[in-house]
C-alpha cells in the first residue's frame, strides 16, 4: 500500500482563492500566497493551484500568482488552468510550479499529453477530468469540459484509460455533482479509474467529513484533495492524517 498524499486545492478566479458548489455559487476565500504559507506550515504533503476560469476567458493561467506562491511554498505544487500547449505549461513551471494539470485541452487534443510528458517528464504533468452522471453511457459517467461547462458525450472511464495509456502518473477525476457540496466523494468513479488505470487516482469534489477521505481511500484513491473543509477549518489536516493512521492507512 503507498501512502496517501494530502493536497489542499487553492481554487483561483481573478487572483483570490474562491470556493464553489457544483462549479457555481462561488464565494471568496482569501488569498493564494497566504492560504499556501498557511497549507505548507499545516501539514500539507501537496498543494493544488487552479486558476478556475482560466480556460472559459480563452487565456493563460496567473503566472504572476504561480511565482508569489512558489516563493512561500515548501512542498509540491500543481498548477491548472488555461495550460494549453508546450509553451504555457513551460512558463508555469518556469514561475516555480512543479507540475501542471491540463483537462479541456487534452480532451480537445490528445496528442498535446504525450508532448507534454516528452518535455516535461511524466511526473510533472497530470491530467484532470470534471464529469457528471450520464446513465447512457457505460460507466454512467460522462467528461464535461469549459471548467465543467461543456458536455462531450464521452465515457469518463474510456479517456481516463486513454489518458493512462500514454504514461501519466496523475488522473484527477472531479464529480460536478460532489464539488463543494461535502456529501462525499463519487466513490464509484474512483474505484473504476484505480481498477482501469496505472496512474494515481485523486479523489476530488465532495468532501465533508474525516469519513469520506477514508472511503475515497478504500476505493482506490491514492491523493486526497479537497478545498472547503480545509479552508474553512471544518477540518484540519494533522486532524485528518491521525485519522487516517488509525485506520490502516500509511500518510506521508
Amino acid at each position: 500500500m503507498s501512502q496517501l498524499t494530502i493536497m489542499p486545492c487553492l481554487d483561483m478566479r481573478n487572483g483570490r482563492v474562491v470556493k464553489g458548489v457544483h462549479f457555481v455559487d462561488i464565494a471568496d476565500a482569501g488569498d493564494p500566497v497566504e492560504c499556501a504559507r498557511a497549507y505548507c506550515a499545516a501539514g500539507a504533503d501537496e498543494l493544488a493551484l487552479l486558476d478556475i476560469t482560466a480556460t472559459v476567458e480563452n487565456r493563460k493561467t496567473l503566472v504572476d500568482v504561480v511565482r508569489r506562491v512558489a516563493e512561500v511554498c515548501t512542498v509540491p505544487f500543481t498548477v491548472g488552468g488555461g495550460i494549453r500547449d508546450v509553451r504555457s505549461a513551460g512558463e508555469v513551471l518556469a514561475a516555480g510550479a512543479d507540475k501542471i494539470s491540463t483537462s479541456s485541452a487534452a480532451f480537445r487534443n490528445a496528442q498535446l499529453i504525450p508532448e507534454l510528458i516528452r518535455e516535461f517528464g511524466p511526473g510533472a504533468v497530470t491530467v484532470a477530468i470534471d464529469l457528471d452522471v450520464n446513465p447512457a453511457l457505460p460507466s454512467g459517467y460522462e467528461v464535461y469540459i469549459d471548467g465543467g461547462r461543456t458536455a462531450t458525450g464521452v465515457d469518463a472511464v474510456e479517456w481516463a484509460r486513454r489518458v493512462d495509456d500514454f504514461g501519466v502518473e496523475v488522473i484527477l477525476p472531479t464529480s460536478k455533482a460532489g464539488d463543494g457540496a461535502r456529501t462525499g466523494y463519487d466513490l464509484p468513479v474512483i474505484k473504476a479509474m484505480s481498477e482501469a488505470c496505472r496512474a494515481k487516482i485523486v479523489a476530488s469534489g465532495g468532501a465533508g467529513k474525516l469519513e469520506h477521505f477514508l472511503e475515497a481511500a478504500r476505493n482506490g484513491a491514492e491523493i486526497l484533495l479537497a478545498a472547503s473543509v480545509f479552508h474553512f477549518h471544518l477540518i484540519d489536516i494533522p486532524e485528518l492524517k491521525t485519522y487516517l493512521r488509525q485506520n490502516g492507512f500509511e500518510v506521508r
